[in-house]
């Protein structure tokens, strides 16, 4: 009687597997669909909004990870310790970075002894400004100055702001090290668990994707810092014959700026035209200095950026542009930094699943010669100079 009924319940699953295999899968509606992703978006942008004091660390501890993989596997090769290659690549970058923050320090200490100065030197523009708003405009003066007090009240916001993400970046100083030795220690087992996480047969599609994301971020951060450097040349240069105040300090600014896709190098000349227009008479030194900048900008665009810093995942300028905006809202000007990898890791997804693709051509700068035509693809290049170092 037992055995009969193991056989009963053993046939009765199998006829509910087949069952399974053989019912159709329900199709949900459109707007079903469509209300789920976007509710999904929406938590996710809850979640990075609220936890970027997290995420902000973590992703430039990613980065800067795997940009500094090699130089460990490199020691790795010369028979030293796992631990001790990371404590010795950790020790070198170390040393650059406060190389370059020393330098940076001794330029704004010279600046700082100089402000009271400046200031003296903006309060007389200022009122030569309030009088010819006075004069052309027929705006009085103390109207002007009531303006300009409630514009003040109203920073106190973005001043407190402005001191938290201060206060944010400290404490990303302090844990960066921190996150990028351990990301570097246990790599292994964070790969392994990318490769386990996903079906067996998907395994060579993930190891493309890791293989080609890697390469992508090694090259364009090798590559951009490469460019930062050129440019802080250009810009010294340009402000040093033009003799503009603290010339190597705002082109150094100004080349970090300049690391932020297409936006960053309308900011950066503000800061170089406000001391020209403080510290010189008349507006040739501006003239020249916003000639010199177009100059360097039409230099980096169609010389340094091909040549140096291209990569071999493209974004559209479109997409490149709305990213960094939307990076900003998220994470402020970290976001703007980590937009552009972030969007070519999301790229490379796009374009290895199936469903997707029509999105990492959207994401692409290869144009469609019609519509539902072919795509339009740019004559194959050779491998930027960033992109021969990391190979």
């Amino acid at each position: 009687m037992e055995s009969c009924y193991c056989w009963w319940h053993a046939l009765s699953i199998s006829m509910v597997q087949q069952a399974l295999i053989f019912m159709p899968v329900k199709q949900y509606p459109f707007y079903i669909k469509s209300t789920i992703i976007l509710f999904g978006l929406i938590l996710l942008t809850y979640a990075l909004i609220n936890l970027r004091d997290i995420f902000v660390p973590i992703a430039f501890a990613v980065i800067f990870a795997i940009l500094l993989n090699p130089l460990v596997n490199r020691f790795r090769k010369n028979k030293i310790s796992h631990v001790l290659s990371i404590t010795i690549v950790m020790l070198l970058a170390i040393i650059v970075v406060a190389g370059v923050f020393y330098f940076l320090s001794s330029q704004i200490v010279g600046f700082g002894d100089n402000l009271p100065l400046l200031k003296n030197k903006f309060g007389e523009i200022l009122v030569q400004l309030q009088n010819w708003l006075h004069a052309r405009f027929g705006i009085a003066i103390t109207k002007q100055v009531q303006l300009l007090n409630e514009a003040l009240n109203n920073s106190k916001a973005l001043l407190g702001k402005t001191v938290g993400t201060a206060l944010g970046t400290l404490s990303v100083v302090f844990l960066l090290p921190v996150y990028i030795f351990l990301i570097l220690l246990y790599k292994s087992l964070i790969l392994n668990f990318l490769y386990e996480v996903f079906a067996e047969e998907n395994s060579e599609q993930v190891r493309a994707i890791l293989n080609q994301t890697k390469t992508a971020i090694q090259s364009y951060m090798v590559g951009l810092l490469l460019e930062a450097l050129i440019v802080a040349v250009l810009n010294s240069v340009a402000l040093l014959i033009l003799r503009v105040e603290y010339a190597i300090l705002i082109g150094v600014i100004g080349a970090l700026l300049n690391m932020i896709p297409y936006l960053g190098g309308l900011i950066a000349i503000a800061l170089p035209l406000l001391i020209a227009t403080v510290t010189k008479d008349g507006y040739s030194t501006q003239l020249g200095v916003i000639i010199g900048y177009l100059i360097i900008q039409f230099l980096d665009n169609n010389i340094l950026v091909p040549r140096i810093v291209s990569s071999k995942v493209k974004i559209n300028a479109l997409v490149s542009i709305l990213v960094v905006l939307l990076g900003n809202s998220l994470w402020g000007v970290p976001g703007m930094f980590l937009s552009i990898p972030a969007i070519a890791i999301v790229k490379i997804i796009f374009d290895r699943i199936d469903d997707l693709k029509p999105w990492g051509k959207l994401l692409g700068d290869e144009v469609p010669t019609k519509y539902g035509g072919h795509m339009w693809k740019r004559h194959k290049k050779e491998p930027s100079i960033a992109e021969k170092l990391v190979e």
